[in-house]
């Protein structure tokens, strides 16, 4: 069966000492798992590269060509064709599988790499060999071993020869389940899922944690927030979100406490309850969007205030970008469009205008003496709802 594989070639899990196994039979175990919806292919790894083969002529290779993009853990793919380790062979499979696109280049390169040292040919002499074959057969596309329009790969590995086009970019960092669970704060904005991709991207499994006023926030709101998971699924895996009936919390702070105060309170109250359910869910940390001084409530002492009611570490992926570099990043992941729609999130609620900047720890207990903390974080918790998120199955 003459038909294309894939091959992805592994990150910086090859820097790692005796526990790379871990991080390599992790990677199968994701990489398999995204590729069961689209047919049945089997999943190895050899010499730093996991090799993707379908089983079947219906499995649907684009669908999981797309799913592979998404798989942490993997710096580099391609698509490509198999041949026997001959220059025959592999110059057939070459005009069969690439002919087309050289055909259609101004200029080539033949790049040849050669891990299998039985090979009689080095690899200068494989490229040189197929090299003057495709300039023979295609004379109006010129060799440019510099600055070519198009390269083609040929590598000699152990089982076979591998012929396949330039690689493109994979989703890079750690296999998702080796670094531990996080809890996310998600909200309905462009950073939350930006920090929650960045964290997963290390190896870190997500829940994540939204804060819903009703009816001060709409249901189209917590729809986004659903549909917004669901696209960064793509990338993190499975997860759960629990939407946190936030509401009475919000009136009570509104009822109870100077205005300037409003948003530094609701973030504790937030943290408090967040830290509650990433215990629940065996998380080790928290995770939020904020980004040092995008707004009031993200300076260096509303940032302290805000750690301070919580024992777990508090991580923020998108501490140092700017505005620019995270609207980038959340059009790469596809969640720009939804977070931008006009649904607005329980941060917008009660917003005061002047807030404090610079508030200072013992002020701001002070002032929470008057709210009953404990039961309000009860009932909060009593009002939270569970939503399970399973990018495979399209859910």
């Amino acid at each position: 069966m003459k038909t294309e594989i894939f091959l992805l070639k592994l990150g910086e899990i090859v820097l790692k000492g005796q526990n790379r196994f871990t991080f390599e039979n992790k990677l199968k175990q994701n990489v398999r798992r995204r590729l069961r919806p689209f047919g049945d292919f089997r999943v190895y790894i050899v010499q730093s590269t996991v090799y993707v083969e379908p089983q079947s002529d219906d499995c649907d290779l684009d669908g999981a060509w797309d799913a592979c993009g998404a798989v942490f853990g993997v710096a580099s793919m391609c698509r490509c064709r198999s041949a026997e380790k001959n220059l025959d062979a592999i110059y057939d499979a070459i005009i069969d599988y690439l002919g087309d696109e050289i055909a259609a280049s101004e200029s080539f390169k033949v790049e040849s790499k050669r891990s299998d040292k039985s090979f009689p040919l080095g690899s200068i002499q494989i490229s040189q060999e197929i090299g003057g074959r495709i300039a023979e057969a295609y004379p109006h596309v010129r060799v440019d071993v510099h600055n070519p329009a198009y390269l083609v790969n040929v590598e000699i590995r152990d089982y076979a020869a591998y012929i396949h086009g330039p690689a493109v970019p994979g989703a890079g960092g750690l296999p998702t389940g080796v670094g531990g669970r996080a809890a996310v704060l998600l909200s309905g904005g462009i950073d939350s899922p930006v920090a929650g991709y960045m964290i997963a991207k290390r190896g870190v499994e997500i829940e994540c944690v939204h804060f819903f006023s009703y009816p001060y926030t709409s249901l189209r709101a917590k729809e986004k927030v659903l549909e917004l998971a669901h696209l960064m699924a793509k990338y993190t895996g499975r997860m759960t979100v629990d939407i946190v009936g936030f509401t009475e919390i919000q009136e009570a702070i509104r009822d109870n406490c100077p205005e300037e105060y409003f948003t530094i309170i609701m973030r504790r109250f937030m943290m408090r309850i967040a830290q509650k359910i990433a215990l629940d869910h065996g998380c080790g940390c928290l995770v939020t969007g904020e980004n040092l001084g995008q707004v009031a409530s993200q300076t260096m002492q509303a940032m302290a205030c805000t750690g301070a009611v919580v024992d777990l570490p508090m991580f923020h992926p998108l501490i140092g970008m700017d505005k620019e570099e995270i609207v980038r990043v959340a059009r790469k992941i596809g969640t720009l469009d939804t977070s931008i729609l006009p649904y607005e999130d329980c941060c917008t609620v009660f917003t005061p205008r002047h807030p404090k900047t610079k508030p200072v720890l013992a002020q701001v207990e002070a002032v929470e003496e008057k709210l009953d903390v404990d039961a309000l974080i009860a009932r909060a918790l009593e009002n939270t709802e569970k939503v399970q998120i399973r990018y495979e199955n399209g859910e």
